[in-house]
């Protein structure tokens, strides 16, 4: 289950066409960054056990992702070079409490929102990819279209797993974490709402509560 409080609208897989080897190329940056976030929370908090080894294997998951990006921008003769961040995540990070626990409570659940939203925005554009096949389309690109088909059950796990992550450090009694898990689902969805429109995998304002 994703707990997202908004969708992305239908008309944002036709953007995100338009704008495919940038949004793929924004993709592995993104896969890059959650990497580099998983292991950054493990040299955070070394002190909280039930987060180190999880994190490990996340962060080398997501390294594996960022690979077949990477492989899949070669196949489209594009490389991959630096690229101007989506304002996306940092600004879902603005909610978190600066205060510990609270803190790596919150981190997890943000983390945990960017997830879920990047397993929507995928089954959108493989949504999208997969049509361009069936409709033979002189640009359809069934190797693409298979990529994003094989993340999503990755994504929606990693989703789940920073979840179960924020509850296995039992800071807080249930209800409040679940009620902290719906106050940033809330937070996110304005953020996606007011997400530019620079062709970015989280960008695009298409959304509808």
């Amino acid at each position: 289950m994703l707990h997202l409080r908004s969708q992305t609208h239908a008309a944002w897989e036709a953007w995100a066409l338009a704008n495919l080897d940038e949004i793929l190329l924004d993709h592995a940056h993104c896969e890059k960054k959650a990497a580099s976030t998983a292991i950054n929370l493990v040299f955070r908090y070394t002190q909280h056990e039930a987060l180190v080894e999880p994190l490990s294997r996340l962060a080398r998951e997501e390294l594996e992702h960022f690979e077949l990006v990477l492989a899949h921008l070669r196949r489209r003769g594009k490389r991959f070079v630096r690229q101007e961040p989506s304002p996306y995540a940092a600004r879902l990070m603005e909610a978190c409490r600066r205060e510990e626990p609270a803190r790596v409570l919150d981190t997890l659940l943000c983390c945990s929102m960017i997830e879920a939203r990047s397993c929507e925005r995928m089954q959108r554009l493989h949504a999208a990819l997969a049509a361009r096949c069936e409709a033979c389309a002189p640009d359809a690109d069934p190797e693409l279209a298979a990529l994003y088909e094989s993340l999503l059950a990755s994504e929606a796990r990693h989703h789940a797993t920073y979840v179960e992550l924020a509850r296995a450090l039992q800071l807080v009694p249930e209800p409040e974490l679940r009620a902290r898990l719906s106050e940033l689902a809330e937070h996110e969805a304005g953020v996606i709402a007011r997400a530019p429109d620079d062709p970015r995998l989280h960008n695009g304002s298409r959304t509808a509560f």
